[in-house]
């Protein structure tokens, strides 16, 4: 059976998605968000994201998201990530399913490598999908961000019977950009995809509301479940790596200690090396945007 551990807002689970979402009951579940490996050979603390195939990757997921959709409740929210080349199996399969309201670009800087033969990747899909479009939270107020039109440009709508100012806020647009979790940022993990806590302050806003249930069925870092918690939402977050489920525990302040040992935030060095291999001296803390 898979370990359990919890505070007052949130139930950490330690062990496998499929069996702990098994045992969940029937649309318990305001908000879901998911980001499963994506299937691009990436290891997680010795778990090798690498399926035989496309397909059998695909039919793996379809696992999942057929218990994430049975514990959503009828005004329920899925919010889901995969891999672009992955992400077009997803799509088609819930959308006999589900209502795919918004298809979102995650947009993002690129500090790494640079394709040389072909454009490279600076994007990660997300589905936003409901189980009834007729009846879903979005909270609109809570979410908007400046509209330049009206906020900045201060422009006349003159299409109105009575001319009238745009309004300086606006829905979002599908595509964001947010930057991704860098190492001096106080929010970093040990971790090769960390998502970033404005992406799920986003998300976890816009579609539930306090005292509201939020499932993140492969945790990760804990981001949404840290999060969740922060906006007063209670969380269920499900890890399979021992790794991960550490930072989970010490991120949630649900214990110090897993198994008997003494759990750390990580220990980071801001020296690194020059252009001529040489390491310098630390960085200073008010240097912006270095990483």
């Amino acid at each position: 059976m898979p370990d359990q551990y919890s505070n007052e807002t949130t139930t950490l689970f330690h062990g496998d998605s499929l069996q702990v979402l098994s045992g969940l009951p029937d649309e318990s579940i305001d908000l879901v968000f998911a980001d499963p490996p994506y299937n691009i050979g990436k290891c997680f603390a010795g778990f090798d994201d690498t399926w035989p195939s496309d397909s059998e990757y695909a039919q793996w997921c379809y696992k999942w998201l057929t218990q994430c959709i049975r514990l959503l409740k009828p005004t329920g929210s899925l919010y889901v990530m995969t891999s672009t080349q992955a992400m077009p199996y997803i799509d088609l399969w819930l959308r006999d399913r589900l209502t795919v309201l918004s298809r979102i670009v995650w947009h993002y800087d690129s500090s790494g490598v640079q394709a040389k033969k072909y454009f490279g990747s600076l994007y990660e899909p997300i589905l936003f999908c409901v189980k009834d479009p007729k009846n879903y939270t979005f909270n609109v107020a809570d979410i908007e961000v400046e509209a330049r039109t009206g906020a900045v440009r201060n422009l006349i709508d003159y299409r109105k019977d009575i001319p009238t100012p745009y309004k300086t806020t606006k829905v979002p647009g599908n595509t964001w950009y947010i930057s991704r979790v860098r190492y001096r940022m106080a929010e970093y993990e040990d971790h090769p995809s960390q998502k970033p806590e404005a992406l799920l302050d986003r998300i976890i806003k816009a579609s539930s509301n306090i005292g509201d249930t939020v499932l993140d069925p492969f945790s990760g870092t804990f981001t949404t479940c840290a999060v969740a918690q922060r906006l007063e939402r209670h969380s269920i977050g499900i890890e399979l790596q021992a790794e991960y489920v550490k930072i989970g525990l010490r991120r949630l302040q649900i214990s110090d200690y897993f198994n008997g040992e003494k759990l750390h935030a990580p220990d980071k060095s801001y020296v690194r090396k020059n252009a001529n291999g040489v390491h310098g001296g630390a960085f200073e803390d008010q240097q912006p945007g270095l990483f």
